[in-house]
């Protein structure tokens, strides 16, 4: 894919409404771009980017409902709410575009307590590709706003407004622990068996990472809506007193202390759900595939459950609500371990795919990424955009 051909910075609905008529009469291939990533490229095109970022007001009202523009960044998101003590559960990256993160699901430090960012999305305004702009929610545009919480990122509009119901902000226990390398096998084992089935209040990510030269690093990171005395007396089998870092600040605060300052990387990334603990040996496995690289190669394990398997799979458009953890391997981009380690563990995969992580080498992407929901996500898509406006590989 080469540059894009034109850029629309738009700082108004009309201007949306204005480049996707520039679009239709041009016949230019046209994406919105709100936070400026996707692991496969989707936020550009060879033809026309609508520029999102202008669109990042952020207004709370007194019953706590958040009005957020399509352009804003978790990062402003997370400031703006916390200077009225509210929040959602949302991503810790602070460049990661709400908008994005919510129509493909979002999941987070708080999702296993109170559930996706999408499942707090409470009401959107979308121009549609024919120029014209609706307001969708529970009652108006129903089967619209179903299909954008969980599959909605440029499928059926351009989503210029969210509004989500707001949390209060609670004050929560940041928490990393650095392990023996020598323990990998032991640690991965026992946190696919416990951290799914963990209190609601605690989630820990688990990373299992090799660069040349040096040992494994296996690393707990996570968060806890506990003190810190419980927090510890949960990861007592995991981890040395000595060995745990424990902080108790603000959510918003938390999210700041998990941002790395070197930015996103150039990093490939292929990754699935699991709705039971791997084999013994696929984990064996696994771990001897990831010495030898050439750069930084990761295994990350999220714990799904609690909040986020309390949904029916039907009830948004986002599918998964019945698996335990997601694995990803991540990688540099030409380094072929990526497949190599995928297809070590996919045997024992669930099949599902997290749609904020698109998988361009999926075989069946339709029931990766919507599971069952994909029939109606195609009526939906019949509705909306039936001369497929918004298209591109892999969409509905």
């Amino acid at each position: 894919m080469g540059e894009p051909k034109y850029v629309v910075q738009c700082r108004s609905v009309k201007d949306v409404v204005e480049g996707l008529a520039f679009a239709r009469a041009t016949g230019e291939h046209l994406v919105p771009r709100g936070g400026g990533h996707c692991f496969a490229g989707r936020s550009s095109t060879d033809g026309i980017v609508l520029d999102l970022s202008g669109l990042d007001g952020i207004s709370v009202a007194a019953d706590g409902t958040a009005t957020i523009g399509a352009g804003a960044r978790l990062a402003g998101v997370y400031s703006a709410l916390h200077t009225v003590g509210r929040t959602i559960p949302a991503g810790c990256g602070p460049t990661v575009g709400i908008a994005g993160l919510t129509l493909g699901g979002g999941i987070g430090l708080l999702g296993r307590k109170y559930g996706l960012t999408c499942d707090h999305l409470i009401g959107a305004q979308v121009v549609l590709a024919d120029g014209s702009v609706v307001e969708c929610d529970q009652n108006r545009e129903p089967e619209l706003f179903w299909g954008l919480r969980g599959a909605g990122g440029g499928q059926f509009g351009v989503v210029t407004v969210l509004r989500f119901a707001t949390l209060p902000e609670p004050m929560a226990t940041y928490l990393v622990a650095r392990l023996p390398g020598t323990a990998a096998e032991e640690v991965v084992s026992a946190w696919q068996t416990w951290a799914p089935d963990a209190p609601d209040d605690l989630t820990v990510k688990l990373v299992v990472a090799s660069e040349p030269g040096l040992p494994l690093e296996v690393t707990l990171i996570g968060a806890s809506l506990l003190a810190e005395g419980p927090t510890r007396e949960l990861l007592q089998e995991f981890v040395e007193p000595s060995a745990l870092d424990l902080r108790r600040m603000p959510y918003s605060l938390l999210k700041e202390a998990f941002d790395d300052p070197r930015g996103l990387p150039a990093i490939r990334l292929r990754s699935e759900y699991f709705s039971q603990s791997m084999t013994p040996g696929t984990v064996t496995a696994l771990l001897g595939a990831l010495d030898g690289a050439d750069g930084r190669r990761e295994l990350n394990l999220h714990a799904m459950g609690g909040a986020y398997n309390q949904v029916a799979e039907d009830a948004t458009a986002f599918a998964h609500r019945n698996e335990r953890f997601l694995l990803e391997h991540v990688g540099a981009v030409c380094d072929p371990w990526v497949d190599d380690s995928w297809r070590i563990a996919h045997p024992e995969g669930s099949g599902r795919v997290y749609p904020n992580f698109p998988d361009p080498a999926l075989d069946d992407w339709a029931a990766a990424y919507h599971a069952g929901n994909y029939q109606r996500l195609k009526a939906v898509k019949q509705t909306y955009d039936p001369d497929r406006f918004f298209d591109f590989n892999q969409a509905v």
